[in-house]
């Protein structure tokens, strides 16, 4: 343990600006507090790399794989400014603090910092779970040293997941498409997500049938009660649990009712005389659940508060800085002595003493890889805040966060909630002699407990609701005659695995022991980001291009797309962490293999043929394949049909795919409707006469247009070019021809593929059109854009009126549009391109407006651009709201000021 730092001036360093300020105003006097703002240096591009050192072990990944995987680290060209203020900082000072987070990436930075500045002074690691004058003063107390375990794990993490995606992330550009990447978790994650909808593919729904009725007493009938169907001449009714996902009844000694069934059993108990067989009662006891991790925190934000993953971090990062909560990265859902007391404190203060139970509550992880470093998310200090005390501090979205991380701590702390579950059996005989028995359930709470201060959320699940909370059922005794009314054959199907939401995910991801959940909100945003995946609603639905990036990985990089072999790394990194094991020695195996057991290396240099074509098409029906191109899906049809307009036969047909169109939605009906009304790919319109080039019309990913085809140089036009030779007289090799770029145009609206003929083709390729000069002899030109068709005259352009005008438009005419002065922003008002009603934290109309830079989700007070991944049109309310949600929480855009320039120093006067 170093000792006391000598009194004077002292330079403190955390990460962040805000956390800066924070603390500057519980240390006092004497210390000097700097944010090194997140890291300072990190591993570079390997073509950033110096040149002697590109041709070396540690050109590929700018990590030393033949030393230790030692990585080459560069202090960041962004933070070389900040490197050099600290430094200046650390000359007067006495004593450095690195007071980082007290997680793996906050001791990494706070070794970075030690590695950069190199300071001469005492050096003492400070950390703390909250920013309160008594968690800054107490991490006073007990200063130590960076802790290298802690560093080495996170630095062997850095360099595994260099290794991870510059190894199989060029296998995927190669093999599916440019710009695709893998990484370790996320490949996973990717992975996990597709075979969710891989299931609902194959999912095959079963029907099944029960009846339901309404019962009650002639004395109370207004006490009625629902019951359901259980059972049939003493055999269970088969419900959604007794099917499999292949639609078959899986459990043994049950009636599967069909409707005939179903509705002939109904029509003989119209008039049977119903019976009460048995009444249970049992009593009823809920536990509280544990304080906030940060993995439940995502999961229940995403439930209540329709926060993504993201959003949730970064509103959650933006109360610990301010200190309102603790620190949100942890893994812990214990909570601290003091913290205890102020929440069973505040429970029998707010809610009554006999809330808090005699003993205190004690919660422990169980999550796979747990780690208790940190102290469960929980609002701040020895004395919690309520909500109400922080309302006016906070913003919308803080304040909805913290509210419900103060309910659920102070919750955790409760008492039990109390009461009863009755179970009434019900029956009658029908005329057709079959004996049919209802049940129904239902639970009475008689002392709330914690359910006073807060309930915990429920992701979809599958299968029957057979939830009966809060029902109260009448005071019924077994042989009690009861009156029947409404009974009702109802039919059902069963229904598919629901996908993955974030939270459920998140939940998944938990389990399964898989990453560490400071990282979730990241890798859940990145796979979207990378386009792998995409939100309907609030599900996550995979792109077709993912099915290709997981076929790919599960057949020839099997192990890293594991689920146990990814929770293993995990568990290794962990032992690392705690010294049990050492970070190059660990890398070496990864890496280069051991004990006959293949590493990365091998499996990437032995990897074999890798049919490209195979591993992007996805068999949909018999002679109909999906196929992921360079462009987007696609349906091929290898059966010949024949072209109802030309007849003539084609032997392979396409179609594209709508991209708004889940992949679980693609059923064979569906891919035969799509071929079938598929427009042609391409129509021969006729040669140009001044080219002889052929005209075709064409529908693309974009639109249909029209372009002309340049056919390929023959034998003789290529021996005909001239001959180019060396200084010593040889000819060189011949040169590959530069190929010519057809000219092409896009179709007006009021165009198709079928209509447009050769002479509006020719038109269309001839854009942009010059109208003529203007008197000082600028070219006036006129073409279609983004945003309609318009006049160009040097860098001012003007709208005209519609797109056939760009044909007949005289110069006579586009002077005088010229001659009038430029109208902006006098356009007639434009109606929204969707609305989605009021926000929840605004409580302004949601709208979709286009932009200049493209459409916009705004409430009024708040803008966003609509993610490149999402139309419009595909667009849904749960999304619109959670961009608003996320764009507010990074909070404003700060601008820097603009630099003003010192004044010119005059010349002095010459004597």
């Amino acid at each position: 343990m170093p000792s006391k730092a000598p009194t004077g001036k002292k330079l403190v360093i955390v990460e962040s600006p805000a956390k800066s300020k924070t603390i500057a105003k519980y240390l006092g006097e004497g210390f000097i507090v700097e944010a090194s703002i997140g890291h300072i240096r990190d591993l570079p591009q390997p073509s950033e790399l110096p040149a002697e050192l590109k041709k070396t072990s540690v050109g590929k990944f700018a990590v030393d794989v033949d030393h230790d995987f030692k990585p080459y680290y560069v202090v960041s060209p962004d933070k070389k400014k900040k490197v050099a203020e600290l430094k200046a900082q650390l000359k007067g000072a006495d004593a450095l603090y690195l007071a980082t987070d007290g997680d793996r990436e906050g001791e990494a930075i706070a070794w970075h910092l030690l590695e950069v500045l190199k300071p001469k002074v005492p050096v003492y690691r400070m950390t703390f779970g909250e920013i309160t004058k008594e968690a800054i003063h107490r991490a006073m107390d007990n200063l130590r040293d960076v802790d290298q375990d802690l560093v080495d794990a996170q630095e062997t993490r850095r360099v595994l997941d260099r290794l991870y995606g510059y190894e199989i992330s060029p296998v995927l550009w190669r093999k599916v498409a440019r710009g695709l990447s893998a990484g370790r978790v996320q490949s996973v994650v990717t992975r996990m997500v597709v075979d969710r909808e891989r299931e609902r593919m194959a999912f095959k729904a079963a029907s099944y049938w029960d009846l339901t009725g309404q019962f009650g007493t002639d004395a109370a009938t207004a006490s009625s009660f629902k019951a359901k169907l259980a059972s049939v001449d003493g055999s269970k009714v088969a419900s959604g649990r007794d099917f499999n996902d292949d639609g078959e009844l899986t459990a043994r000694g049950v009636v599967h009712l069909n409707q005939e069934l179903a509705l002939s059993l109904a029509s003989g108990l119209q008039e049977a005389e119903f019976r009460v067989r048995s009444v249970d009662t049992k009593p009823y006891t809920r536990r509280p659940t544990a304080p906030f991790t940060t993995s439940t925190l995502q999961q229940e934000a995403g439930r209540k508060l329709r926060f993504s993953s993201k959003s949730t971090m970064q509103v959650a990062q933006r109360l610990y800085e301010n200190g309102y909560i603790t620190y949100m990265r942890t893994d812990s859902n214990a909570l601290s002595n003091e913290a205890i007391t102020a929440a069973r404190r505040q429970a029998s203060e707010l809610y009554g003493p006999e809330y808090v139970p005699a003993s205190p509550r004690v919660y422990s992880g169980k999550a796979a890889n747990a780690q208790e470093a940190h102290e469960a998310i929980r609002p701040a200090g020895d004395s919690f805040r309520t909500p109400a005390q922080v309302a006016k501090q906070l913003s919308g979205d803080e304040f909805r966060l913290y509210e419900l991380i103060w309910k659920r701590t102070v919750s955790s702390q409760m008492a039990d909630a109390k009461g009863s579950t009755a179970t009434i059996r019900l029956g009658a005989i029908a005329t057709d002699g079959r004996d049919a028995e209802f049940s129904a359930s239902g639970t009475v709470i008689t002392f709330p407990g914690f359910l006073a201060a807060y309930e915990e959320g429920k992701d979809e699940s599958r299968g029957d609701d057979d939830s009966d909370e809060a029902r109260r059922l009448p005071n019924v005794a077994k042989d009690d005659i009861l009156t029947a009314a409404d009974i009702t054959a109802v039919g059902h199907e069963t229904s598919p695995p629901p996908r993955f939401t974030e939270a459920s995910l998140t939940a998944e991801l938990e389990k399964k022991g898989i990453g560490r959940p400071s990282t979730y909100a990241s890798t859940i945003s990145t796979i979207q980001d990378r386009g792998y995946v995409r939100k309907q609603g609030s599900a996550l639905v995979p792109s077709w291009i993912a099915f290709s990036v997981v076929r790919l990985l599960e057949q020839h990089f099997h192990d890293y797309v594991d689920y146990d072999f990814t929770a293993d790394m995990e568990a290794d990194l962990d032992k690392i962490a705690n010294g049990q094991e050492a970070g190059p020695s660990w890398l070496k195996h990864f890496y280069f293999g051991a004990d006959a057991k293949p590493g990365l290396l091998s499996i990437v240099n032995n990897l074999g043929e890798i049919d490209a074509r195979e591993i992007n098409s996805i068999p949909i029906t018999d002679g109909i394949t999906l196929r992921v191109g360079k462009f987007g899906p696609y349906l091929e049809s290898s059966v010949p049909s024949v072209d109802p307009k030309t007849g003539e036969v084609v032997e392979s047909a396409r179609a594209n795919v709508p991209e708004d169109l889940a992949p679980d939605e693609l059923t064979a009906a569906k891919a035969v409707e799509l071929m079938e009304t598929a427009a042609p790919e391409e129509r021969v319109l006729g040669e140009d006469p001044h080219t002889g080039h052929t005209v075709v019309a064409k529908n693309g990913r974009y639109g249909a247009y029209v372009t002309e085809i340049i056919p390929e140089m023959t034998e003789e036009q290529l021996a005909s070019l001239p001959v180019e030779y060396y200084k010593n007289g040889k000819p060189k090799p011949p040169k590959k021809p530069v190929k010519a770029k057809p000219r092409t145009g896009s179709l007006f609206a009021s165009m198709t593929v079928d209509s447009v003929t050769l002479d509006e083709a020719l038109q269309l390729m001839s854009l942009p059109r010059v109208v003529g000069q203007d008197a000082e002899g600028t070219p006036i030109t006129v073409q279609n854009g983004r945003f309609g068709p318009y006049l160009k005259k040097g860098t001012d352009s003007r709208s005209i009126g519609s797109e056939e005008e760009i044909f007949t438009i005289t110069l006579e005419q586009a002077l005088e549009i010229y001659s009038q002065p430029k109208q902006r922003g006098a356009r007639a008002a434009v109606p929204p391109l969707a609305e989605f009603g009021p926000d929840p934290v605004s409580e302004k109309n949601i709208v979709v407006k286009e932009g200049r830079f493209g459409p916009y989700i705004t409430d009024g007070v708040t803008n966003i651009t609509v993610p490149r991944s999402t139309s419009v049109e595909e667009l849904t309310r749960e999304q619109a709201v959670e961009l608003l949600a996320e764009k507010r929480a990074k909070g404003p855009v700060k601008r820097k000021p603009a630099a003003r320039k010192a004044p010119a120093r005059k010349a002095a006067a010459k004597k």
